[in-house]
């Protein structure tokens, strides 16, 4: 089967964002398939390609995925206007792509919603099969935040997301949040799978990674690492108000290592100056997986925090999470919903209610004064990401998902 897979933000392990794609990719040529990945130029991802863009676009095959990288830079620096610009190019030339490559099925993973453009019409005029995957609820999450208000958008992409729900084959939901989000919006809850995201345990799992400290902390710190984007969404001002509760104690143990980049990072480390917690609140540019790997090994505890907005609780499967359980990292976890659920049931972390710093300084706390249970919890939270989370096994059920989908 030749697989059209559309995914704007794709990268290689060898970039600073998630490898879903590329790992489903992957898998989807063991099993014989041939994949065509469409994407754009995201500044945390590396496609792999180097050569000069031609007409606004490259080709090439990585590690044996052929890949059109159309010529669109992307970051979630830019401003909302600009930001919005490059999706609707992106769906527009990619749109050319689904309507004349040759392939069976197509595939395409949001965000953003957009992406749902091509799809459709290669389902509709070439009568391709499709598969859309929903990484995050559009345009639920961003109008819960504000970040979307005005209401003639809004009901555009309710209309676009409607259309691309009706127009799949099959559909696949990150969480239960937003599989039971699809469903609401009319999808028949037989053509929608819950298929989150996994633990890399070939990379994390891995005994020959060497654990890593910045050069600036201590053999006997105990260090609570952030890994992720420091945007908006995630709510890192908590991190620092938690940071100056524990100065306030008097507590010089825990020291936060926030690694990656975001719109937010610049006034983070304002806030970090101005109360004088340098040595506390430590400051990384993000870096690529598997040097993340070895700052996971080096940690002690990893930290899935995000903005206590409601649609998150449900709404989200956060790469970082299963990046720190398979590391064996217990997880303080900052929001209520279904990854705190994990947590707790698995005996593998920590969860504090949303807006406490208090409550998550209590929390570092209780970590850095008992090293042995922190080391039982984050063993609990490997066996979870190897029993349920193994991002082998879930591609394989993406897999089975994608190839017995028939056009009609």
């Amino acid at each position: 089967m030749r697989v059209l897979y559309i995914h704007q933000h794709f990268s290689t392990p060898e970039g600073t964002t998630g490898v879903r794609s590329y790992k489903m990719s992957r898998k989807l040529l063991e099993r014989g398939h041939s994949v065509t990945m469409v994407c754009g130029s995201y500044d945390r991802s590396v496609t792999g390609l180097s050569g000069p863009f031609v007409r606004g676009k490259r080709k090439g095959r990585v590690n044996g995925i052929d890949i059109i990288e159309l010529d669109l830079a992307y970051s979630n620096n830019q401003g909302f206007l600009t930001r919005s610009a490059v999706f609707l190019r992106f769906a527009t030339l990619a749109s050319s792509v689904a309507l004349t490559e040759e392939y069976d099925v197509i595939v395409a993973t949001s965000t953003p919603l957009t992406v749902g453009i091509p799809a459709i019409l290669g389902r509709i005029l070439r009568r391709k099969a499709l598969v859309f995957e929903v990484r995050d609820l559009w345009p639920e999450l961003p109008r819960a935040m504000g970040v979307i208000t005005n209401p003639v958008i809004l009901l555009l992409l309710r209309v676009l997301e409607w259309l691309v729900y009706r127009a799949s084959h099959r559909l696949i939901g990150l969480s239960r949040g937003m599989v039971s989000g699809i469903v609401s919006r009319g999808a028949d809850a037989a053509r929608v799978k819950l298929i989150p995201n996994g633990c890399d345990l070939d990379l994390f799992d891995d005994e020959a990674n060497r654990p890593l400290r910045p050069e600036m902390l201590r053999d006997d710190d105990f260090v609570a690492i952030y890994a992720g984007s420091h945007g908006i969404a995630n709510g890192l001002q908590v991190l620092v108000e938690a940071a100056k509760e524990l100065e306030a104690r008097g507590d010089d143990r825990v020291r936060v290592l926030l690694v990656g980049d975001g719109s937010e990072k610049t006034s983070l480390k304002q806030a970090v100056e101005a109360h004088g917690l340098r040595n506390r609140v430590i400051f990384l540019d993000p870096v690529g997986k598997r040097e993340l790997a070895s700052l996971l090994k080096g940690a002690d505890l990893g930290i899935q925090c995000l903005k206590n907005v409601e649609a998150f609780y449900d709404g989200t499967s956060p790469n970082k999470f299963f990046d720190y359980i398979a590391s064996g990292l217990p997880v303080l976890v900052n929001y209520p919903g279904w990854i705190a659920e994990l947590v707790e049931a698995n005996n593998c972390g920590w969860a504090v209610a949303p807006d406490e710093p208090a409550r998550m300084a209590d929390a570092l706390q209780e970590a850095a004064s008992s090293p042995a249970i922190a080391a039982e919890r984050g063993k609990a939270a490997l066996e979870l990401g190897r029993r349920e989370f193994d991002r082998e096994m879930l591609s394989e059920e993406f897999t089975q998902w994608v190839t017995d989908c028939e056009s009609g």
